[in-house]
């Protein structure tokens, strides 16, 4: 049986490649013979309705993965409707629909309604294409990516670099030129690497923003049209997209959905990489690629031009489909790979012109992945605050991780005292009194009120930082006050987490996601500890909307300057509203793998079973969602609008 994918033309030598030029077949554009293939549809339905049971199960055999196409199904019915999706059904019944035709086909009532609309802005983009003895069959399938985009106002510009015996990148691209003169082809004398050719396509281009394609990767047909749609109506002066990868028989075989403008992820890894445009004002201000970081010159640009754009605007869409390839590997100092060592040049020298002084290592075994190491530029004093109510031999293990375990020296612990009535407790109080480092002070409220204790310790704090602490922690990383103070010590962090694990080691804090489970919750919730998470969210340092009070330090002044816990949220959200009026104020949250500790969660207070304390939550819920209504409408800008908000683990909606 012939299970090949049908593919798109790219022989253009030929009278019948030739003729088939503008079809676009695999980005949805109109095709020439439709009314031909609608016949031969109508005549073949059955075949066809047959083909379609025949392939489900043969793809559930081949890949194992027949929920997803079943779920697939129903996306792309709700999306297209019943008319579009009989549409996608295979021309034979030896061939099937790839899932990458799938992500990039569009509706002929959505091709209509965006060929249609009219912008209040007169915008071209050009398409920037170095171009190195490429694939006659990726070349063109990426050229035919661009000239089925639904904005018309584009010029393709590709400058060519390939040795002088590969004529035929040169035949295809003069071929298409000859026939839309929107596309720009232009022969290097030698080859200048990607930044270097890159740099030549610049050079020739006119439009008032700049898109960066691999000549290996193509483009929905949507992708200027939604690029478009944010330089209008976002004002943005730097754009990028989610991206897609695809295999050699077209099957996508990862979805990257990004989250918004992050500094420090971004700073952990390049997860803006494709789709990007940018405006040529902005290029002008920055600089065009810089050919001494080639292996990493898009990051390095990506870093420059975000570090400085008036607003970098993020589309959560498949827009981009990357092909999967090996990157080349060409060693550099110490036998790394040139990117990746070049990679760590590139983030120091950011933050170096940002006057952050720190060094960056890429993680072993994870190439791509990195971790800055921030010089401590002070050692300012660290007041832990510690609610505490008869509860002894927790506050003890809690204190001794503390004292026996943190490699800083330069601290103090304020134990609120709350309403304890054992004896036992307050004759451990006067054991700790003996310690000068430790405070113990009474705070005389009535019941339970996390954020009023808090408060009432802050009063008390002679540090610059603060770090909110339950006694049910107990400390397992030496250096977990300096992992959090090399980002809290910077001017734009105002609240820094760390990963928080049960007794089994399995995780119980990894970051705030807002929305999940209807207002807040823990992302990777019960995951293993080494677990790498999605895009290796659990291996590196990232902004996050919220962490848990449970271990957070905030700066004193931030603290003050957003006013406080609130004592309206007694028993629950107080730290998730505390993160969003720091981040409110223009502060970043920072999550940090690198400080790990155990949590016996509601080991002091108990879990919300009681008929008060469901109570209690059900008001203190309502409170959390008429007060951030709007934010939790919006979505949290760091966790992509396409994972679910009803499971931990990035799964797809």
């Amino acid at each position: 049986m012939d299970t090949r994918l049908p593919s798109v033309s790219y022989g253009l030598n030929s009278q019948q490649n030739a003729s088939n030029r503008g079809k676009f077949s695999l980005f949805g554009a109109k095709s020439d013979d439709s009314k031909a293939q609608n016949t031969d549809f109508t005549k073949n339905s059955h075949s066809r309705l047959a083909s379609l049971v025949f392939w489900g199960p043969i793809n559930f055999i081949r890949r194992n993965r027949w929920l997803y196409q079943l779920a697939k199904s129903v996306r792309l019915l709700k999306r297209n409707g019943i008319k579009e999706v009989i549409k996608l059904a295979p021309f034979n019944k030896r061939r099937h629909l790839s899932s990458l035709e799938a992500e990039a086909r569009l509706a002929e009532s959505e091709r209509l309604l965006q060929e249609n609309t009219v912008f209040p802005k007169q915008v071209k983009i050009s398409v920037i294409v170095p171009l190195y003895n490429t694939r006659e069959q990726f070349l063109t399938e990426m050229i035919e990516s661009v000239m089925a985009q639904t904005y018309p106002n584009w010029e393709l510009c590709l400058a060519d670099g390939s040795e002088k015996e590969n004529d035929g990148v040169k035949r295809v691209c003069i071929s298409y030129a000859e026939t839309d003169n929107r596309i720009k082809y232009r022969k290097l004398d030698k080859n200048l690497g990607i930044a270097g050719n890159s740099n030549k396509a610049i050079e020739m281009s006119s439009g008032e923003y700049i898109g960066m394609l691999d000549h290996n990767d193509v483009l929905h047909p949507s992708a200027l049209y939604e690029v478009m749609k944010a330089i209008c109506c976002e004002d943005a002066d730097f754009v990028y997209t989610d991206e897609a990868v695809f295999s050699h028989n077209r099957t996508i075989t990862l979805k990257h959905h990004k989250p918004d403008y992050a500094v420090d992820t971004l700073c952990s890894c390049n997860y803006i990489s494709n789709f990007t445009v940018f405006s040529r004002k902005l290029m002008g201000q920055a600089g065009a690629l810089r050919t001494e970081f080639e292996g990493s010159h898009d990051y390095d640009l990506i870093l420059r031009y975000t570090g400085i754009a008036n607003h970098v605007y993020h589309i959560p869409k498949l827009l981009y489909f990357r092909r999967n390839r090996k990157k080349s590997v060409l060693s550099a100092g110490k036998n790394k790979p040139r990117a990746v060592y070049e990679a760590e040049n590139v983030i120091e020298e950011y933050l170096k012109k940002r006057c952050i002084p720190a060094k960056v290592e890429n993680k072993k075994g994870l190439s791509g992945f990195y971790r800055v190491n921030y010089e401590l530029v002070e050692r300012p004093k660290v007041s832990i605050i510690i609610p505490n109510k008869d509860n002894v031999p927790l506050l003890r293990n809690c204190l001794s991780s503390i004292m026996k375990k943190t490699s800083y020296d330069n601290y103090e612990i304020i134990i609120v005292e709350n309403n304890s009535e054992k004896n036992a407790t307050f004759a451990y109080y006067e054991k700790l009194k003996q310690n000068k480092a430790i405070k113990i002070v009474h705070w005389e409220g009535n019941g339970f009120n996390y954020s009023e204790i808090c408060n009432f310790g802050v009063q008390y704090a002679t540090g610059k930082q603060l770090v909110f602490l339950n006694n049910d922690i107990v400390v397992i990383s030496p250096s977990w006050i300096e992992e959090m103070l090399m980002y809290g010590q910077r001017n734009d962090v105002g609240i820094v987490g760390i990963k928080l694990l049960f007794l089994n080691g399995t995780i119980q804090h990894a970051g705030v996601i807002l929305g999940m489970g209807g207002i807040a919750g823990h992302v990777y919730l019960g995951a293993p500890r080494d677990a790498q998470g999605y895009m290796m969210k659990l291996q590196i340092v990232q902004n996050v909307s919220a962490v848990s009070a449970a271990c957070m330090m905030i700066r004193r002044s931030v603290f003050e300057e957003v006013g406080f816990l609130d004592p309206e949220f007694s028993s629950s959200y107080n730290d998730i509203d505390l993160c969003l009026k720091v981040r409110k104020a223009g502060y970043l949250i920072v999550w940090t793998p690198y400080a790990e500790a155990y949590h016996l969660e509601s080991k002091t207070r108990g879990y919300d079973t009681t008929l008060y304390k469901k109570r209690l939550l059900a008001r203190e819920a309502d409170l959390f969602k008429n007060r951030w209504g709007e934010e939790l409408n919006a979505g949290d800008p760091y966790y992509n609008c396409n994972f679910s908000l009803s499971r931990p683990d990035y799964s797809f909606r």
